[in-house]
């Protein structure tokens, strides 16, 4: 079986279906691109996600040469090997040419974690219906868009519902990490990707010496994602922690959390929070006039309601940043009220089994 998977988040999600598909399938031998949990679940990596997770117009111009080196690596070994079946992991920009591929040869695709279809180039449903086997989708409101679409689809869940606990001890984790537990604590979480960190991090790092100036006693923390480089986070001016970030964000009082999986994660372990975005400026010139929505955080998409402040490109500045977090520290109300939104955002999410469900509809392909 061909995996493809070039991102962190769609690593985690690729290694937990190959974890659930073993339980049915313990021969499986699968190999393509991914990252350290498909490696973990017995994955053979033709090419790591560190090589290929970039993000935005410009910075995927700068590495095209290396990923069509990557791209055409994969090809020769699904020749080689001529895969029964290949699950595609969101990463649309590779992972669409790579579908067409892989159609030619005959081979049956299953498309897990929908590309952003309902956010821009709404055209991808065409070689989505004429590449894909099946859709296997996260979010509720994906479902009636490929179906109406003649896109075969199931809305399988998402895995971090049952991937995610909360911290079984709070005043214990703060402490064996140096925070004070009777003190308030903002989450830092400026990205997962260099040049994501890149832009995020200045605004954020100007924002926490706003807040520390207007609140002393508020502790701010930085989650680093596993694979970030500390050069990546030089002169963050705040703590960075490794490795513990869910247990920080289940402990923090607000979350400054920068667009994508993190929110998510944000939501599920019941953390207000400000989600912030920047991009390059001629990045975010080119492609905000192709972008069909009002709203960006995954939160709001998903309630289709404003539950969480967005502070995107322009509006992401130290002052919004500061403002926007000590509301959620102070305003009680507010915070209720966005702790009453999130839950229902997490029942939206559906229950535990998502990583089995999609599993199984993998299994159903194979010979």
């Amino acid at each position: 079986m061909l995996i493809s998977a070039g991102e962190p988040s769609g690593d985690v999600y690729a290694g937990d279906l190959l974890h659930k598909l073993r339980g049915v399938r313990p021969g499986l031998d699968v190999f393509g691109l991914g990252g350290d949990h498909v490696a973990a679940a017995g994955g053979r990596l033709i090419a790591h996600v560190r090589e290929v997770a970039v993000v935005g117009l410009i910075e995927v111009l700068r590495h095209l040469r290396a990923l069509r080196r990557i791209f055409d690596n994969i090809l020769a070994e699904v020749d080689r090997e001529r895969p029964s079946v290949a699950v595609l992991v969101d990463y649309p920009d590779f992972n669409l040419r790579l579908a067409a591929r892989l159609h030619r040869r005959g081979i049956p695709v299953v498309y897990y974690v929908s590309p952003q279809i309902w956010a821009w180039r709404r055209g991808r449903l065409r070689q989505l219906r004429r590449y894909v086997s099946r859709m296997l989708v996260l979010f509720p409101f994906e479902e009636p868009l490929y179906r109406e679409a003649g896109v075969p689809v199931s809305f399988v869940g998402h895995p971090l519902v049952e991937r995610l606990q909360p911290v079984a001890d709070r005043a214990a984790f703060l402490r064996q990490v140096g925070l004070d537990p009777t003190r308030p604590v903002v989450a830092v979480l400026p990205g997962s990707r260099v040049r994501e960190v890149a832009h995020n991090l200045p605004p954020l790092r100007d924002a926490a010496g706003l807040l520390r100036a207007r609140r002393p006693e508020v502790q701010l923390a930085l989650a680093a994602a596993p694979h970030l480089p500390d050069a990546a986070l030089a002169g963050a001016g705040v703590p960075i922690l490794r490795e513990c970030t869910h247990d920080l964000l289940g402990s923090a009082d607000a979350g400054i959390v920068a667009s994508g999986t993190a929110t998510i994660e944000a939501t599920l372990l019941g953390l207000p929070m400000v989600v912030v975005y920047r991009l390059s400026p001629l990045t975010y010139f080119l492609g905000r006039p192709l972008v069909r929505l009002n709203r960006f955080a995954m939160v709001n998409l998903i309630a289709e309601r404003d539950v969480v402040p967005e502070l995107i490109q322009g509006d992401f500045t130290p002052e919004r940043v500061m403002t926007e977090t000590l509301r959620l520290l102070d305003d009680r109300a507010r915070r209720e009220a966005m702790l009453r939104d999130l839950a229902d955002v997490r029942a939206r999410l559906g229950g535990p089994g998502a990583s089995q469900r999609a599993a199984e509809a993998v299994a159903a392909l194979l010979p």
